[in-house]
């Protein structure tokens, strides 16, 4: 049986005692001092919409070390046709994000409650969103929640090839400078892999996460056009 939370108390189980499916526990709510203990404990909410909170912890865990991406020359060729942009538009990428269709889902997680919170934790300079533009308009783009050096990616979308790749090879520059450490890519999907994503254990991320989560970096987030 899964263990529900207390809605007073913002703490969680160790996130060894997941079970085998990575579910630790369920209920509590969004709050933002919750959803920021979450992942500074390797722990995230993903669920259907109507459906109660349901808190993970997968293993095994997928990272993206940051020298390990992928950049393909057709890539790099259609990265000179986009605009780039931080933090601008960060509500509409979740928004774009929640109708993009995916095949091994059935609907979105990303529920109004959901942006609502999220939305809150970017007001508090904790989410962050990269963003692609073409002539102007809104094309991909992705958005995630920093805890310390590390970049939890949530999601991403584009409305034209190769806009989401191309902002999140911007992210991943601009992420080495700033001197972050990896990304939280939470759960292994073939997408990611591809573009240089690795399986890890759960209990190798966590003290991985542990040694950085503490550690301060740049939190001003603007687009080097030496990067572009």
């Amino acid at each position: 049986m899964i263990p529900q939370l207390n809605k007073y108390d913002l703490t969680f189980p160790d996130a060894s005692e997941a079970n085998e499916d990575g579910i630790l526990v369920w209920g509590g709510d969004l709050n933002p001092s919750r959803l920021l203990r979450a992942y500074q404990s390797g722990i995230f909410p993903w669920y259907a919409q109507n459906d109660p909170i349901l808190w993970w912890s997968p293993n095994p865990r997928l990272i993206m070390e940051l020298d390990d991406f992928k950049l393909s020359k057709s890539l790099k060729k259609s990265m000179k046709k986009f605009e780039y942009k931080f933090d601008s538009n960060f509500t509409q990428v979740m928004k774009k994000c929640k109708e993009v269709p995916r095949n091994d889902q059935n609907g979105t997680w990303i529920s109004d409650d959901i942006i609502e919170a999220y939305s809150t934790l970017f007001d508090m300079g904790i989410a962050h969103s990269v963003e692609s533009y073409l002539d102007g308009e809104l094309v991909g783009g992705a958005y995630g929640v920093v805890v310390g050096k590390v970049f939890c990616g949530e999601s991403m979308f584009a409305n034209t090839n190769d806009a989401s790749k191309s902002a999140y090879a911007i992210l991943i520059k601009h992420l080495k400078e700033w001197g972050y450490d990896f990304i939280d890519c939470q759960v292994p999907t073939n997408h990611l892999k591809s573009l240089g994503a690795k399986e890890v254990n759960r209990a190798y991320f966590i003290e991985r996460l542990k040694s950085v989560n503490m550690d301060k970096v740049n939190n001003i987030w603007e687009i080097n056009k030496d990067f572009i």
